[in-house]
């Protein structure tokens, strides 16, 4: 058996699009209920889960499993992430404090309870 975080506490919301946002990419508000995809050291918001036409669906809660970038990986535990303008998250000194489940290095995903 494995542990999986999938489904829990999962909450969406659907947001106006400003520029071309892309699941599974983080994302950042633009404007009165419109979101776009995060420029490098951005503050997300959530994670795009789906976008159809000008609207996005954003997971704003729940596990979510990003791609990282940098020379330094997250850890388990409470780490500090901003996003890293590639549609996924870094280690940042200051930015969102999230609770990171997982960890693959090899791989450059990080889990994560939004």
């Amino acid at each position: 058996m494995t542990v999986s975080f999938k489904g829990y506490d999962e909450k969406t919301a659907t947001f106006k699009t400003q520029g071309l946002c892309s699941p599974g990419h983080t994302v950042a508000m633009a404007d009165n209920a419109t979101v776009k995809p995060c420029s490098d050291a951005d503050d997300f918001i959530g994670v795009c889960v789906n976008v159809k036409g000008e609207y996005a669906c954003v997971q704003l809660g729940g596990y979510a499993q990003l791609a990282f970038t940098g020379d330094t990986a997250p850890t388990v535990g409470f780490c500090a992430l901003t996003a890293d303008g590639k549609g996924g998250v870094c280690v940042a000194e200051s930015g969102r404090t999230l609770l990171v489940t997982d960890v693959d290095a090899a791989g450059k995903t990080v889990g994560v309870i939004l």
